[in-house]
């Protein structure tokens, strides 16, 4: 019971380290709650293109279940998409980007304290 109690504190330890070192960087933007009305690919590259993080390795951190956004980025080879809850360190370090939703920044604190 130890040990997992140990993990878990190394773990969520990494990933404040990993969201202090993009925030000391200025990798992180906050946006305002969206969804798409159709799962559409171009609808999230405009998205990007409005960022100009056409060529960047992004992470999108969404609140939950937000379907439209998931199918529209799953596909681009440099985006990965995930929830508050299911963030890891591995995919925070890899980003070059981190794009959090609005409504993930109360889990992601919650998670991390």
């Amino acid at each position: 019971d130890y040990s997992f109690k140990l993990n878990k504190k190394v773990k969520t330890l990494a990933r404040k380290s990993a969201f202090a070192d993009k925030a000391q960087s200025g990798a992180i933007s906050i946006l305002e709650n969206f969804t798409f009305d159709a799962p559409k690919t171009k609808s999230y590259l405009d998205l990007l293109n409005a960022f100009n993080l056409n060529d960047t390795k992004t992470l999108m951190i969404l609140a939950g279940g937000n379907n439209n956004v998931v199918l529209s980025g799953r596909n681009l080879p440099k985006n990965k998409i995930t929830s508050a809850d299911n963030v890891n360190t591995y995919d925070l370090i890899n980003a070059d980007r981190l794009l959090i939703i609005e409504g993930a920044v109360e889990k992601l604190e919650l998670a991390l304290s």
